[in-house]
């Protein structure tokens, strides 16, 4: 074949999808933000009315104790309740520190899922539905365990007539907001510690972000983001060690699911095309 020849061929062909604009990839793939948006919200909303429909008024605080107590004889017989002495160290460090951390367990958690969620949808759309079902899987599983297992987090511990010593330290030191006011409490279930949503979705941020980030410092920073997390939900004393695996393991069904929602989901428009032709 002649070099003309071989061009000609070669022009007609059509792009590979790695080659296409990201806003053609994701016409492609049936994306529209506007959809994307209302899917979140009404996810969103509907979680938060399950979590919160009945609040902890309506939640055992014996049953939370009880399994509080378990899981913490759990963590003494494998050696990681530290809790504690991590909370300690952290508020001996200073005032400024530990209010630090109380805005990142805030905001972070929000903030941070929200960027990766959208940067993906703009930049990777390739990628998008397979993770965005693994999110939302993932925090439907949470559900699962908020009303199963009720457990009561370290915080509340000292209040039920433990010395634990642990702090509370939304309500000690300064931050955006508190689980003590009215409000919070009526509405909010604060014995939905197990798993830890807030390490789940960090993780799934880091699993998400890493394999797209070119530069070694930003793929570091993904991956120090669910370490930095951790830390959070314990110096904070809202969560145990163990929450933090809970969490992970949510996730690690979240994806399995999440994946098999988005091969069926993909393989309709082939099939819808294979029965028009």
């Amino acid at each position: 074949m002649s070099l003309t020849a071989r061009s000609s061929s070669a022009q007609t062909e059509p792009e590979s999808e790695d080659v296409l604009p990201a806003p053609v990839r994701r016409r492609q793939r049936g994306l529209r933000w506007w959809k994307e948006v209302l899917y979140v919200l009404a996810f969103y909303l509907v979680y938060s009315a399950v979590r919160n429909s009945q609040g902890s008024a309506t939640v055992s605080a014996a049953h939370a104790l009880h399994n509080a107590l378990d899981l913490i004889r759990i963590e003494k017989a494998v050696g990681i309740f530290h809790e504690q002495a991590i909370q300690h160290a952290a508020i001996s460090v200073g005032k400024f520190f530990i209010e630090f951390w109380n805005i990142f367990y805030g905001t972070f958690h929000f903030i941070v899922t929200a960027f990766v969620l959208i940067y993906i949808f703009r930049r990777f759309p390739e990628r998008y539905a397979r993770w965005r079902n693994t999110l939302a899987c993932t925090t439907a599983l949470a559900l699962v365990g908020f009303a199963l297992y009720p457990l009561m987090p370290p915080r509340l511990l000292d209040l039920h007539g433990l010395h634990y010593s642990f702090i509370d330290t939304l309500e000690k030191f300064e931050t955006v907001w508190s689980f003590d006011s009215g409000t919070m409490q009526k509405i909010s279930n604060q014995y939905a510690a197990m798993p830890s949503l807030h390490f789940a979705w960090s993780l799934w941020c880091a699993l998400t972000m890493t394999p797209v980030l070119r530069r070694w410092w930003t793929k570091a920073l993904a991956m120090l983001y669910p370490a930095c997390t951790l830390f959070a939900i314990v110096v904070t004393a809202n969560h145990y060690i163990l929450d933090a695996a809970g969490g992970a393991v949510c996730l690690g069904i979240g994806y399995l699911i999440g994946g098999l929602f988005t091969r069926r989901w993909e393989k309709r428009p082939a099939a819808e095309a294979a029965a028009a032709a």
